[in-house]
């Protein structure tokens, strides 16, 4: 009898052969009661280990990135508070993005290399404590340098890591959910935070002293403290041994990057991240549109912005769902083809639009937008390239894909400058509408066979 199985045994039976009964013995080998109760347990333990990690890393990402693009929902209080203009601004996040740029491939062979709950700790302490920089309302100057670090802590040692994490934990099968679960997770915590951000901003500005820079400071200092009960929970519950370790001896990284360089999905897919992600580029723009081109205040413009970031994790966990059933590079394709549809409406509405209209397009447009980035990294799986050298593949598609960083905020400038107004916005999302197509066709190319 074995470990995990009983025989029954002992059981005779009569069969008529050759005009005769015979008696057979059979032994029927099945597994014991005990042996399927095992078995349902460890699997059951397992799921739950694989899901609690990765709800550590969507703490983390969900924490971490608020501060970086609080223009989204305070871009014009930030001018104000810090008395810089929107080309300053800019200047500010396409020095980020071109950090990203930079270390985004490093970034791919330090999550080889190293252990990446090392790397994403660091990441949220540095990232926090620039935070807390900022807080004090510093120079321009010295804000370039705040965004310079934030490049470094988010781009470097932290976004090649938890990508790779959740990519090992996710398997073959859960890519599509997994990498919705990550992006609609993070949107859930970005929106609770936005959400409370909103409401301390809110507060401050209306029954205080009206002063937005105070409001600014506390809701900066908010999400640095966000960061911080995120490191903890890093710290206390994330497991390295469940996250994929370090290459125990690391191979050439002239073969590794031959390996990489030389696939063909891994170029189209980054090209499905670097359309994707354009269109998500978009929705940055949305708040300054509402505010100067449709009346609205800046309390009702932020309402509607922080609405949209509750379609994220509605977008961006059902659509990794419905890519694990459809097809995921089908469903990327789809979801591109409504994102870039809805950024065409933002830019071709009237400005008599009713607000509810306005909410309604907005809201359309955060689905699809989050659809997209809620999927767009499961396609890793299917680009085959073996864990020891997955971190390095993330880098490659990461820099091609987040180039948007770089040059998206000097154009958005650039075009506002020489068409202030509604028909630089037009410009500006019509531009992008046009990479969205590039993206769903780029998607449906992914499909077929090389």
């Amino acid at each position: 009898m074995g470990k995990s199985t009983e025989y029954i045994s002992d059981k005779s039976f009569d069969f008529w052969v050759s005009g005769s009964w015979r008696r057979t013995h059979i032994s029927i080998n099945l597994p014991s009661i005990p042996a399927i109760v095992i078995a349902l347990a460890k699997s059951h333990t397992a799921y739950l280990n694989r899901h609690s990690q990765l709800f550590v890393v969507v703490v983390a990402a969900g924490a971490i990135f608020p501060l970086l693009y609080l223009r989204q929902n305070f871009e014009l209080s930030i001018l104000e508070s810090f008395d810089i203009t929107r080309i300053q601004l800019s200047n500010c996040y396409a020095l980020m993005g071109l950090i990203f740029a930079v270390t985004y491939l490093p970034s791919g062979w330090l999550a080889d290399r190293f252990s990446t709950k090392l790397l994403i700790i660091n990441s949220l302490v540095v990232t926090g404590l620039l935070g807390i920089w900022m807080a004090s309302i510093p120079s321009y100057q010295n804000l370039l340098l705040i965004f310079a670090g934030w490049g470094v802590s988010t781009g470097l040692t932290f976004w090649a890591a938890h990508i790779k994490v959740v990519s090992i934990l996710a398997g073959e099968n859960y890519q599509g959910r997994f990498f919705g679960l990550l992006d609609g997770g993070r949107g859930l915590v970005e929106a609770i935070l936005a959400t409370a951000a909103l409401w301390v901003f809110a507060s401050l500005l209306n029954y205080e002293t009206g002063d937005s820079e105070l409001a600014l400071t506390r809701v900066i200092y908010m999400y640095s403290i966000a960061i911080a009960i995120a490191t903890l929970l890093v710290y206390i519950l994330l497991d390295d041994s469940k996250c994929g370790s370090p290459s125990p001896q690391p191979t050439d990284l002239l073969i590794e990057a031959k390996l990489v360089f030389s696939h063909r999905d891994v170029w189209i897919a980054a090209i499905c991240i670097l359309c994707g992600y354009q269109l998500f580029w978009a929705t940055y723009s949305f708040s300054a549109h509402l505010q100067e081109n449709y009346s609205l205040t800046a309390v009702t413009v932020g309402s509607i912005t922080v609405a949209k970031l509750w379609m994220r994790p509605v977008g961006a966990i059902a659509t990794g769902y419905i890519g694990d059933w459809f097809g995921r590079e089908r469903t990327l394709g789809f979801a591109m083809l409504f994102a870039t549809s809805c950024i065409c409406a933002i830019a071709l509405m009237p400005e008599s639009s009713a607000t509810e209209t306005l909410l309604a397009i907005v809201l359309a447009a955060g689905f699809a937008t989050y659809a997209v980035r809620g999927i767009y990294w499961s396609t890793l799986y299917n680009c085959e390239i073996p864990d020891r050298s997955k971190g390095l593949v993330i880098g490659l598609m990461s820099v091609i894909g987040y180039l948007p960083d770089i040059y998206l905020p000097l154009i958005n400038a650039a075009l506002l400058q020489e068409y202030p107004g509604k028909f630089g916005y037009q410009l500006y999302f019509l531009g992008i509408s046009g990479f969205g197509l590039i993206g769903c066709m780029s998607a449906f190319l992914l499909k077929r066979p090389a």
